[in-house]
């Protein structure tokens, strides 16, 4: 009987088109800011190379390349658990060409290597990931479960800071609130949350559809983007429910440069997909880590020094509708055997 090794060899030795689209195809699951989908990747027979789009940054909400980079941290996670998925080791140099700081990763088909269980069960979960946007489900998380994410985070280099402290909490909310107030009042913010919210009946292969913003952006504590337009027509939600609030967490790197912020994105995309493993989801409130002073006081006042590169929600809650996703042969080129630089992919070459 062949096994995953063997099928992986064969794959990777005479197939290399479908061999980088397969790797690929897992990575464009990955979470990005608005689902902007913000990577490009180049394949050939031997590696696969990610670069970030500088075409899908966000000029108003991420003028450093900031989350953007940790949305491509995250493809490139999916990348090295697809590998794993067929039996072989990554083999990973970061930042591999220093003139070039949009190229961000290069990943080699290395040894092999039987995936462990928890990897497979990561793999599993890749396509049943969703960002939620609203309140989550009562029963607390089990502390094993946290204990858990805190060291798939730090398998990658980051840390998760889970806020307990009532009054902690309570200041990040705020915090969260002072920061969605102003880029809901600012023209530039309003108009780059509109470029990428898609419409009920939209037809786009990014953004966010409105389908999956089914509550006031304000029905708990922490303040949610406003993709809906709800808070000019309703400024206040019917109901807040504070005790829905789900799990408070911060991720955090000791460093904050490119290279931590895409060992932040891997760190993030691993214990994502270690909770919907277990049928967590997550929502992101990032929104005042994209304010200078705001991020200052987030690592101020709660990280003694680290910095904060996401702020989440985890608990349990129905599953929702997906995002949108680009095919892999709009985000994947392929070098020409010849030498002769990369082509745009279609159908693979015979």
């Amino acid at each position: 009987m062949e096994t995953t090794s063997t099928k992986g060899l064969r794959l990777t030795a005479a197939y290399p088109y479908h061999a980088a689209n397969y790797l690929v195809r897992a990575a464009i699951t990955a979470p990005s800011l608005h689902n902007s989908q913000p990577w490009l990747f180049i394949g050939d027979r031997t590696c696969l190379d990610l670069y970030a789009n500088p075409a899908r940054q966000l000029p108003a909400a991420d003028p450093d390349g900031r989350e953007l980079v940790i949305g491509c941290g995250a493809a490139l996670f999916n990348v090295r658990l697809a590998m794993r998925h067929l039996g072989f080791r990554p083999d990973v140099r970061v930042c591999p060409t220093r003139w070039n700081p949009a190229h961000l990763a290069r990943i080699g088909w290395g040894p092999f290597g039987r995936a462990g269980a928890n990897e497979e069960l990561m793999h599993h979960a890749l396509r049943a990931r969703r960002t939620h946007r609203g309140p989550f489900q009562s029963p607390p998380l089990p502390q094993r479960l946290v204990d858990d994410l805190r060291r798939q985070a730090r398998a990658e280099g980051a840390d998760l800071y889970v806020v307990t402290d009532g009054n902690v909490r309570g200041h990040l909310a705020e915090l969260v609130r002072e920061a969605e107030t102003i880029q809901r009042t600012d023209p530039a913010w309003r108009a780059e949350l509109y470029h990428w919210t898609q419409e009920f009946t939209g037809t786009r292969l990014d953004g966010v559809p409105l389908a999956t913003c089914t509550y006031h952006p304000d029905c708990v504590p922490f303040a949610g983007r406003d993709f809906l337009g709800l808070s000019a027509t309703m400024p206040d939600p019917p109901e807040v429910w504070s005790e829905h609030t789900g799990l408070v967490a911060v991720l955090t790197t000791c460093y904050d440069t490119r290279v931590e912020w895409l060992q932040a994105g891997q760190a993030l995309q691993r214990l994502l997909l270690h909770a919907a493993a277990h049928r967590v989801s997550a929502a992101f409130h990032t929104q005042p880590l994209e304010l200078p002073r705001l991020r200052a006081q987030v690592r101020a006042g709660l990280l003694f020094g680290q910095f904060p590169q996401m702020i989440l929600r985890l608990g349990h809650t129905r599953r929702g509708a997906p995002t949108p996703r680009r095919p892999a042969t709009d985000v994947l080129r392929m070098r020409s055997e010849s030498g002769g630089g990369a082509t745009r992919l279609g159908t693979p070459r015979r």
